[in-house]
């Protein structure tokens, strides 16, 4: 005899996406600083919504590795340590390379990286007006384009994960890190190999891109004796 179906997963209603939405910013802006702990209480009184979706988007935040549930005490912001990192950015060189892959096999127009053009753009003003902030956070909008164009949802979802995890670690180093001239010219050669639909060297530039970054990186981490972010 057949098992009964397991019935679908509701949907998570307005209510729990704006507390999510909302906490989710402030962890990754630093509001909500890293080994603190916040209240539920204290989210309740900055939204003004009740326990109950405060539950569920607190369950969401924890599965993906922001937070960690304290009974009777609300949430712990969860910090980073060095081999955290390291395991994120593992991850990240096996997922990112697959999705420039998907990507690139399609053969896309320059319309349809429109906003991969637009933030290789946005990098390289950036850089002429030495606004490292500006550069950020079109790196960003690089990596998180790239991965939702790729056309796989589940992929999409699993790379935004671990790049938010990494996020107050980007922005903690972005001043201790060199000029990032050759990162900007690295997205720029990937973008060209997309366009040009060479799925094997838009993987090994990107692949390479993201190895060099993580390492740069890792070290800025230990030459800073930067435990816990």
């Amino acid at each position: 005899m057949l098992a009964s179906p397991t019935p679908p997963t509701r949907p998570p209603d307005r209510a729990t996406e704006a507390i999510y939405a909302y906490v989710k910013a402030r962890i990754l802006a630093g509001d909500y600083a890293p080994n603190t702990q916040v209240l539920q209480e204290t989210i309740a009184a900055e939204t003004g919504f009740s326990r109950t979706p405060i539950r569920e988007a607190i369950i969401r935040l924890e599965q993906e590795g922001l937070v960690r549930v304290v009974p009777r005490h609300g949430i712990e912001i969860l910090a980073m340590s060095p081999a955290d990192n390291r395991e994120i950015y593992e991850i990240l060189a096996c997922l990112e390379p697959k999705a420039v892959a998907l990507l690139t096999a399609r053969r896309p127009s320059r319309d349809d990286v429109a906003r991969l053009l637009g933030a290789c753009d946005a990098m390289e003003a950036a850089l002429v007006d030495d606004d490292r902030l500006a550069w950020a956070r079109a790196d960003e909008d690089f990596h998180r384009s790239l991965a939702e164009l790729c056309g796989n949802r589940r992929l999409h979802g699993l790379i935004m994960s671990f790049w938010d995890q990494s996020h107050r670690v980007r922005m903690f180093t972005l001043r201790l890190r060199p000029r990032p001239d050759e990162s900007t010219r690295e997205h720029r050669q990937v973008t060209e190999a997309i366009l040009a639909g060479d799925v094997e060297r838009a993987q090994r530039l990107y692949r390479l891109h993201r190895e060099r970054a993580q390492e740069a990186l890792l070290q800025i981490i230990e030459d800073y004796g930067l435990k816990r972010l």
